[in-house]
């Protein structure tokens, strides 16, 4: 038992930076994420708009996927920062990617258009997916 306490004792401030870490990348990711975009999720979605929802949504799994997989595969602090960057640019990039193959897609979406915010959501985690395993080896 002491030798349990005594490893969560020692790896806890570690847990606590990566974790921490981790979760102001993603938040700054999701930042960027909503300045580039033309429209304004977040007063779409106290609207009522779900295809705002969804795809705000998206973008937030789509950062957090690869950026798990950047932190379970981590060796440093480092490691995490610049994978995880990496991770998150390339979110930005497959947005940009669906917005020119469905022409102005901010538009659809501020007019609720559930299914070009469904394939956004479906670019963005295929995306992630296919980041996460590269990130992890």
């Amino acid at each position: 038992m002491n030798e349990a306490l005594l490893a969560l004792w020692n790896g806890l401030p570690v847990f606590l930076i990566h974790s921490a870490v981790s979760l102001l990348i993603l938040g700054c990711g999701v930042a960027i994420y909503m300045a580039i975009t033309k429209h304004d999720e977040l007063g779409l979605i106290r609207s009522g708009n779900t295809a705002a929802a969804l795809s705000l949504g998206g973008a937030i799994i789509g950062f957090a996927i690869p950026l798990a997989s950047s932190l379970a595969a981590s060796v440093s602090l480092w490691d995490l920062l610049f994978w995880g960057v990496i991770a998150l640019l390339l979110q930005l990039v497959a947005f940009r990617l669906a917005d020119l193959f469905l022409k102005d897609i901010s538009t659809r979406i501020e007019a609720g258009e559930v299914g070009a915010a469904t394939f956004l959501v479906s670019v963005k985690l295929a995306t992630a997916l296919i980041n996460a395993a590269a990130i992890s080896g």
